[in-house]
């Protein structure tokens, strides 16, 4: 079984300023290398222009961690479940797993990033702003006769990952399943085959009306996640599994895959 996440879009700079810089060889499939660093060296561009608040999509309020962004090369690490502290993330509350729970977790849980592609929960990364969403079509670097050729463009990041992650992770998911709790964002990044994925979907029901509150659904995403992680004794395997699993905690309906969709777990609260 494997575990789908998104990033949280706010990141913690690691406690350490004297960690170590990435290593983009280190991380889960080390064959994205060149993707990565086509990514970085796009990213750490854009981060030092003028328009970068434009080009990143993002508020005033977060300048400083885009103008940051022109320094990850150096910037320090640390494992990416301490990176990212968003609501998913403190719902699954990494800290509290075993050594056992959490050598597990490194084998099962896939964070799809707009910078990396996927990590896995304990490769060292820096903080960062860049989500799925963005395009970094900016301009290369040379200018003129002698000029350094331009840097390569990924372009819209959501496309430029689907390509790049096609084969590595088909590879690497195989046959297992795969529990998707990623947003619609990060999931166009890769779709696996619809019959070994279960997409899960969290709604709040009042007076006999679903809705869908992102907040409380980045939490039980992240609780689900983590108590897929804590199961002891047999591993979850099957759509049934979790879902019986799930309902420890929720009202849950389990819709089966079609052709074109995959299996769907809803958390009813």
């Amino acid at each position: 079984m494997l575990i789908f996440l998104p990033p949280s879009e706010g990141k913690t700079p690691p406690s350490d300023p004297s960690a170590s810089a990435v290593d983009l060889r280190s991380l889960i499939l080390p064959e994205l290398d060149q993707a990565r660093s086509t990514v970085m060296d796009a990213l750490v561009q854009v981060s030092a222009q003028e328009d970068a608040q434009q080009i990143l999509n993002v508020g005033k309020t977060v300048m400083p961690e885009v103008r940051a962004n022109a320094h990850l090369g150096t910037a320090p690490t640390a494992p990416a479940h301490e990176i990212y502290t968003g609501v998913l993330f403190e719902a699954l509350d990494s800290a509290s797993l075993t050594p056992e729970q959490l050598n597990r977790a490194t084998k099962q849980v896939l964070i799809f990033s707009g910078l990396f592609g996927v990590t896995s929960l304990t490769d060292r990364i820096p903080a960062y702003r860049l989500s799925m969403g963005v395009s970094l079509s900016a301009p290369g670097t040379g200018q003129g006769p002698g000029a350094a050729p331009a840097r390569p463009a990924p372009g819209r990041l959501g496309s430029f990952w689907k390509t790049a992650l096609a084969e590595p992770l088909s590879e690497h998911i195989g046959d297992q399943l795969v529990v998707d709790c990623r947003s619609s964002s990060y999931a166009q990044a890769h779709r696996s085959a619809p019959e070994q994925t279960l997409m899960v979907n969290s709604f709040t029901e009042r007076d006999g009306q679903r809705k869908v509150v992102t907040h409380f659904a980045k939490h039980a995403r992240g609780i689900l996640a983590g108590m897929l992680l804590r199961t002891e004794g047999a591993e979850p395997e099957t759509v049934e599994d979790v879902a019986e699993l799930a309902s420890q905690r929720w009202r849950v309906e389990l819709r089966p895959a079609t052709a074109r969709t995959p299996h769907q777990l809803d958390l009813i609260d």
